[in-house]
């Protein structure tokens, strides 16, 4: 595929996207049909795609309509390329602009320029204050590739020299001792000796420096409540020189891949459909609006709604208060969620405090994605008495 057939798949897919399909739905549907397209091309046209997604708002603004086409129209004119290059209508290029589309757009003001909803960029204010344009801006640009070094298989030395080996390029991340920064070779990690022997797992450098703050040690009793796929199972696993830690989730299907990566990573991960007994430490990674992570899932921007945010905080509270009673006297609760937002963060923290005395903050911090991660959030409470 040329570039211009490529900004057309694009702008086709916007358009299904933007009538309500799933962005991975239409993305899996359009490659399954796609025959001629190859791996490049497929990759091409779903960063195409993504890009789109996290500046929604403002590429409509440049291009002067809500279509596919006006947003790849303000997606260039974003990055500073000009769009008759591509819009030729020559093979299968999109249409040559016309004298309307080339007058149209102006820049996006307010929350466009943010690309938030208006909601949400009243919610960021809040939360995060001073914080909150840089955190909006750093959101609209594409997550950078990190990886957790499996210290049951390697040390960071040995795994950056056997990921050289594979041709892959990283670096050191200050945010966790563990985390490698991939500045070369990302797309072909998954398929490297050094992550098919279990050295390195693929992990948000913030995702590891929330595992980093629990007063983890050898012997503990460790449940992952929301273990999802695993990752932060696997992180206390190895902090654990092992393990083990039990893995709960409430809607198992999401941890189907677990069992490959625990053999993968030599740890003791153990998975429950009902946890029992007491623990010293649980780990509650709760359900949540992801806004902290939307670099990676931008669709989660424009399908939020304040109703579903209301109801996420429910949930969250629920959470907390099941996962306490799984808590030793003198154990410790951690919560985490991938967002900025306060209502899901502090406030929830302050509530269960409200509504559960015995309990005590030991640790409370916010990772914000300008320091390269995603943005998340860990608070660490001890129980104090039962």
């Amino acid at each position: 595929m040329t570039p211009a057939a490529r900004v057309q798949a694009a702008i086709e897919l916007l358009d299904r996207i933007a009538a309500g399909q799933a962005a991975e739905q239409a993305l899996t549907s359009w490659g399954r049909a796609a025959r001629y397209a190859g791996s490049k091309d497929r990759a091409a046209v779903r960063d195409l795609v993504f890009d789109a997604l996290r500046c929604w708002r403002s590429t409509a603004a440049l291009g002067g309509s809500e279509t596919g086409r006006a947003r790849l129209l303000g997606l260039l004119r974003l990055r500073e390329e000009d769009p008759d290059t591509i819009f030729t209508g020559q093979g299968h290029a999109p249409a040559p602009l016309g004298a309307d589309e080339q007058a149209a757009g102006q820049a996006p003001k307010g929350a466009a320029a943010l690309d938030l909803p208006d909601w949400l960029a009243a919610r960021f204010r809040d939360s995060l204050g001073s914080a909150a344009e840089a955190t909006a801006l750093a959101l609209r640009s594409r997550a950078e590739v990190f990886l957790r070094v499996n210290l049951l298989r390697a040390t960071p030395d040995t795994a950056l020299a056997r990921l050289a080996e594979d041709g892959i390029l990283a670096e050191p991340h200050d945010l966790s001792a563990t985390a490698l920064r991939v500045t070369g070779g990302a797309r072909g990690i998954m398929r490297s000796s050094t992550y098919l022997d279990g050295l390195v797992e693929l992990q948000d450098a913030a995702s590891q420096a929330v595992v980093d703050l629990l007063p983890l040690n050898p012997g503990m009793r460790v449940l992952d409540y929301c273990a999802g796929g695993g990752g932060k199972a696997l992180a206390m696993a190895a902090r654990m020189q092992g393990g083990p830690v039990v893995a709960h989730d409430a809607a198992p299907k999401r941890m189907v891949d677990l069992p490959a990566r625990v053999a993968r990573a030599g740890a003791d991960v153990r998975i429950t459909a009902t946890p029992e007994g007491d623990f010293d430490l649980v780990l509650c990674d709760v359900p949540c609006s992801g806004s902290g992570a939307w670099r990676r899932a931008p669709e989660g921007k424009w399908r939020l709604t304040e109703a579903r945010l209301a109801d996420l905080c429910t949930i969250q509270s629920e959470i907390l208060d099941q996962a306490a009673g799984f808590v030793v006297e003198g154990g410790v609760l951690a919560y985490a969620t991938c967002s900025v937002l306060a209502e899901e963060n502090a406030a929830q923290v302050s509530a269960f405090l409200d509504r559960r005395p015995g309990w005590t903050v030991e640790v409370q911090r916010q990772f914000l994605p300008e320091t390269g991660g995603d943005g998340f959030f860990a608070a660490v409470l001890r129980r104090t008495a039962t």
